[in-house]
């Protein structure tokens, strides 16, 4: 069972889906690279996987994240 992702976590990973880097994705939410990146490695941890990318798949296969 996959752990809830937080309401931030889903937020940070819909930029990453948009194609947006960290920095970009700092600047939109207006906190840190490294908050950024910390909760891109929350949720790779949650999910099992191993990138970014891989990382956006899984929530959308997974119906945590939704792209409009």
């Amino acid at each position: 069972m996959v752990n809830k992702l937080t309401d931030r976590e889903i937020e940070v990973l819909k930029w990453a889906a948009h194609g947006k880097t960290s920095r970009e994705t700092s600047m939109i939410l207006n906190i840190s690279i490294n908050t950024v990146n910390f909760h891109i490695k929350n949720t790779m941890s949650k999910l099992g996987t191993a990138n970014r990318a891989s990382t956006v798949a899984s929530a959308i296969r997974s119906g945590l994240l939704e792209l409009q």
